[in-house]
């Protein structure tokens, strides 16, 4: 692994800054990114990332994990995370105090704990359940929160150190988020620093928020204001120089910026002397119980179950506001539930949001949210069912193709995630014999989506997606295409009628001669006309259509066209 340097310094690695670190080295102790993001192993994020790990220490920073969920917790997810870590072994890995699911959904957010024993026990085991997964320690972040609960019965500091010293976990400390929670809630943002022990800090973060009329709000999307640096200062000054991070996920900067406010964290940090890293072999304590812990959070469960019913509904904010200070501010927190919609599904289908407008697109969003509830922590997956409820929707019955247009959207975006399996190309053909070749089945890329549509979606879609393509002279045009993912770039390329039968006929587990045959019927009942199937097989190689052939059988005969050369 490459050594920290620049004072171990780093930035999060966001998209706009990539293409620069792919082409040259950058004056940054090491680089961290969101755990969620590389969870598939696949892709042009995945290839990147393997670049970049050689050339800087990583750190994975999870928002998915949910540690204080009482229930809900995916242990789906956590065996995603020990399989990133387990392939990238990443110096550092943290998650938050936070809790962020219910029986049966996702909230996808870092929703506030009651720091009390309750918590304290489900924290510790849950910490301990993933340390035991991962094999190492974490870090868990303190939060920016915008509720407490009236019955804390101890500071977050207190709550964080106690955690650590009983699950053996670190502590990374965003001084951003120490900052936020004394202006929005009068804490001492220093009190909290002189609470946690030396040697238990891991990491420190660093980043900006936002000033709002109803609270100051962690947004990450500014420069890091003047009382977080001296904040920084006071950290580094109890805690030694541990590995800090600049983060800017919002209304991203151009890289010098970002670069300039790490220089000026180097700086400061250059000021003080460094922590010995503690070693990574320590034995951990065991994790509690889970049925023990169980019977101690049923209170907690409640508080969590009537929290997620305020947030789906303000009708239920009373049944919350004796528990809550500042219950007002609920409202952030329903905020950052629409707008986690919003972006995973204006990530997967940013033609429709073009097709419909921005306005549109975001009641859509909140429409489709209550109706679909998310179910896992990566909202990657968050858009499954956005066709099926655009078909039921009836504003957008306006526009008929728009459910099509999602499922060829939702294709291209499960392409791009799809696992980066070897594609053959046509020499997998040298030495087989045509009977052998009749009866070989074909499996087809991983990254391949079929779909039949009445309209013209294939052409719409490139017209929005690639430049200087020209716009449909009618919609109502069917067709047929084939998404598919040649090296990391998406393609959709139309088919006629004759390929694409085959194709789905190969699809579904049928021989080669099987699969020929009834696309040469379907086609010839239809007037059709039967292409050269030599051609056709060149070009399915040459798109990276078949990762695999089996010819174990011999069969003889392929349709009365025969395959070509």
């Amino acid at each position: 692994m490459p050594a920290l340097e620049h004072a171990g310094v780093g930035v999060g690695l966001r998209t706009p800054h990539v293409r620069a670190f792919l082409d040259r080295r950058q004056p940054v102790g090491w680089i961290e990114v969101h755990s969620e993001n590389y969870l598939n192993q696949s892709g042009w994020d995945w290839h990147v990332l393997g670049r970049l790990r050689r050339d800087y220490p990583l750190g994975l920073h999870g928002v998915g994990l949910g540690l204080g969920s009482v229930h809900g917790f995916s242990d789906a997810h956590l065996a995603r995370v020990r399989a990133l870590v387990d392939a990238v072994d990443p110096f550092l890995v943290s998650e938050h105090l936070s809790w962020g699911a219910l029986a049966g959904r996702q909230l996808n957010d870092l929703l506030p704990l009651p720091l009390d024993a309750a918590a304290l026990a489900l924290l510790c085991a849950r910490v301990g359940r993933v340390q035991d997964a991962l094999g190492r320690r974490i870090l868990v972040e303190n939060v920016s929160a915008y509720v407490r609960f009236r019955g804390d019965a101890m500071s977050e500091a207190q709550f964080l150190a106690e955690l650590a010293q009983r699950s053996g976990c670190g502590i990374l400390l965003d001084v951003n988020n120490l900052y936020v929670n004394q202006r929005n809630h009068g804490e001492d943002a220093l009190a909290a620093i002189a609470a946690l022990p030396p040697g238990s800090v891991g990491e420190i973060h660093l980043g900006g928020h936002l000033e709002t009329p109803e609270a100051l709000v962690d947004h990450h999307g500014a420069a890091i204001a003047p009382p977080v640096w001296a904040l920084y200062r006071a950290a580094l000054a109890r805690f030694g120089r541990v590995p800090s991070l600049v983060e800017w996920d919002t209304e991203v900067p151009a890289l010098e910026v970002l670069l300039d406010e790490a220089d000026k964290a180097r700086a400061i940090a250059l000021a003080f002397d460094p922590r010995p890293d503690p070693p990574r072999s320590a034995p951990l304590p065991a994790a509690a119980p889970q049925a023990q812990v169980q019977v101690q959070t049923q209170a907690l469960a409640g508080l969590q179950e009537a929290f997620g019913r305020a947030l789906a509904d303000p009708g239920h904010d009373g049944t919350l506001a004796a528990h809550l200070a500042g219950h007002a501010r609920l409202g952030i927190y329903r905020g950052n539930l629409a707008a986690g919609w919003r972006r995973a599904l204006g990530n997967a289908y940013p033609v429709i949001e073009q097709l419909v407008g921005g306005e549109c697109f975001g009641g859509l969003a909140r429409a489709y949210g209550r109706a679909h509830p998310s179910q896992d922590p990566d909202l990657n997956r968050f858009g499954a069912d956005f066709a099926a409820f655009l078909e039921g929707f009836a504003p957008a019955a306006q526009l008929p193709y728009l459910a099509d247009m999602a499922r060829l959207e939702w294709a291209v975006h499960l392409a791009a995630l799809a696992p980066d399996a070897r594609a053959l190309d046509a020499a997998a053909l040298s030495g087989l014999d045509p009977a052998r070749l009749a009866a070989a089945r074909f499996t087809l890329h991983p990254c391949c989506v079929l779909q039949r549509s009445a309209w013209a979606v294939a052409p719409l879609w490139r017209a929005h997606r690639q430049e200087g393509r020209a716009f449909p002279a009618a919609m109502d045009v069917p067709g047929a295409l084939l998404v598919l993912r040649a090296a990391w770039r998406v393609e959709v390329v139309e088919l006629g009628a004759f390929e694409y039968a085959a194709l789905a006929r190969l699809a579904a587990g049928e021989a080669l001669a099987d699969a020929l045959d009834t696309a040469c019927a379907g086609v010839e009942a239809e007037g059709g006309d039967v292409p050269d199937m030599g051609a056709m097989l060149r070009r399915w190689f040459d798109l990276g259509v078949v990762a695999a052939i089996a010819a174990d059988g011999a069969r003889q005969g392929v349709c009365s066209a025969g395959t070509g050369d």
